[in-house]
């Protein structure tokens, strides 16, 4: 008899836990290529546009994007689920933290509003992350925003079906040291407007990074507001 099939929402946080150290090594290192050329600017220039006074970044990891945007005079909490990760964050830079994971915040455990809310590649769950989602109107301040960069969907499909689902998870371009990876939920780009319209979010824009030496999409970046806002916005103007 098979024992039970294991949870990938719980597996996402026992993989990130399992694997802090060689992540923390791995991004202050500049090991991650695709980070290096393309995605780091990226995500730093679309909430640059927003001109945030604060911000909150969900999913903060080791705390580069937090320790940049504060190093720019916005005031930061960085939150995420693993404390080794959070530990590794304010002893790395600037920045206020605090360990809380996606389910947490749902339940309105995070009493904090903020100009703009980032998850930079940090949405990886399924239920969680709609979840999480759905708290957007209790953590953005009248008028924010929230920036997502993530996976490009047909980049990131690879040969399976175009269709939303989990995957395996690969440390593939990450360097050595790693354990196993965590899965993720795979979203088509129907899937992700989807989420968004169900958690009360329109788009507001879309930004595809492209990878300059293959010319093809590196990452999708979301930036999302509110729908009343940006319907109120809309006929303002």
């Amino acid at each position: 008899m098979s024992g039970p099939e294991r949870d990938p929402e719980q597996a996402i946080l026992q993989a990130w836990q399992c694997n802090a150290a060689p992540w923390t090594r791995a991004v202050r290192g500049a090991a991650i290529a695709s980070r290096r050329l393309v995605t780091d600017a990226a995500i730093l220039a679309a909430v640059a546009r927003r001109r945030p006074r604060t911000a909150i970044d969900l999913g903060c990891g080791e705390g580069w994007l937090a320790h940049a945007l504060a190093r720019d005079g916005i005031a930061v909490l960085g939150i995420d689920a693993v404390p080794a990760l959070v530990a590794a964050a304010e002893a790395g830079g600037p920045g206020r933290f605090r360990v809380l994971d996606y389910d947490a915040i749902a339940a309105g455990m995070l009493d904090e509003r903020a100009d703009v809310a980032v998850c930079n590649f940090s949405l990886l769950g399924g239920a969680s992350v709609d979840a999480l989602l759905r708290a957007m109107p209790r953590l953005l301040e009248p008028g924010g925003a929230l920036v997502v960069q993530t996976l490009h969907p047909a980049a990131a499909c690879g040969e399976q079906p175009y269709r939303d689902g989990w995957r395996e998870g690969s440390w593939a371009g990450c360097g050595e040291g790693f354990a196993e990876a965590a899965p993720w939920y795979f979203r088509t780009f129907a899937g992700w407007l989807a989420s968004f319209r169900a958690a009360g979010l329109q788009l507001i824009d879309l930004v595809e990074p492209l990878h300059p030496e293959t010319a093809r999409p590196a990452s999708v970046i979301f930036t999302l507001g509110l729908c009343d806002q940006v319907l109120g916005a809309a006929a303002e103007s």
